[in-house]
């Protein structure tokens, strides 16, 4: 291995250590507790050396977006293809989107609330957030209706799906009633 692969290794390791450390201190603090000079000291590196990497906070924040938007299209895409018809694959994406929310909140936080400077939507959206969504529309566009645009279908089931997460996760919505939330939002939405 030369030496300019040893750096570009070194330097891809510690970029994840950074986001994996900004995530879990975001996790369990809060965003506001992440900074670069908390982040430095969790990692043992200089404050330069993270401005290296990212020129602040708000390129963390679309960092972790980004590793969570993977993580996301991984968990409705196993979820979806664990399931059998229509119906079972549109249940099992919805569950699939709510449980990532509530075991990941400030990752679904950085995707979706704070600013990370990623376009959404745009031709130059990144691939992670692309791939997010198709991972939603691949399981929509079966039950969206006849003349029904499969992506419009899909943003209006990813909309519902984020306000049911963000008001349950905020106890604007009693958390037992998700099952009954998640029947009733297929039920009404899908052509199944």
């Amino acid at each position: 291995m030369s030496v300019q692969e040893r750096k570009q290794r070194e330097r891809a390791d510690r970029e994840r250590l950074i986001v994996a450390t900004a995530r879990e201190l975001a996790e369990q603090q809060g965003w506001d507790a992440v900074t670069t000079r908390r982040l430095a000291e969790r990692i043992e590196y200089s404050q330069p050396v993270l401005y290296s990497h990212f020129r602040g906070k708000r390129e963390i924040i679309g960092a972790v977006a980004l590793e969570g938007a993977a993580e996301l299209a991984a968990a409705v895409r196993a979820a979806a293809s664990a399931a059998d018809g229509p119906r079972t694959r549109v249940t099992a994406l919805a569950r699939a989107y709510l449980d990532f929310a509530e075991r990941n909140p400030a990752v679904y936080d950085a995707m979706f609330q704070l600013d990370g400077g990623l376009p959404f939507a745009q031709e130059d959206t990144p691939e992670p957030l692309k791939n997010a969504f198709a991972a939603l529309l691949e399981n929509l566009a079966e039950v969206a209706g006849e003349g029904v645009h499969p992506g419009l279908f899909t943003e209006m089931f990813w909309a519902s799906l984020h306000g049911l997460a963000t008001l349950t996760r905020t106890r604007r919505l009693p958390p037992e009633d998700t099952e009954r939330r998640v029947e009733l939002l297929v039920d009404r939405l899908a052509v199944i």
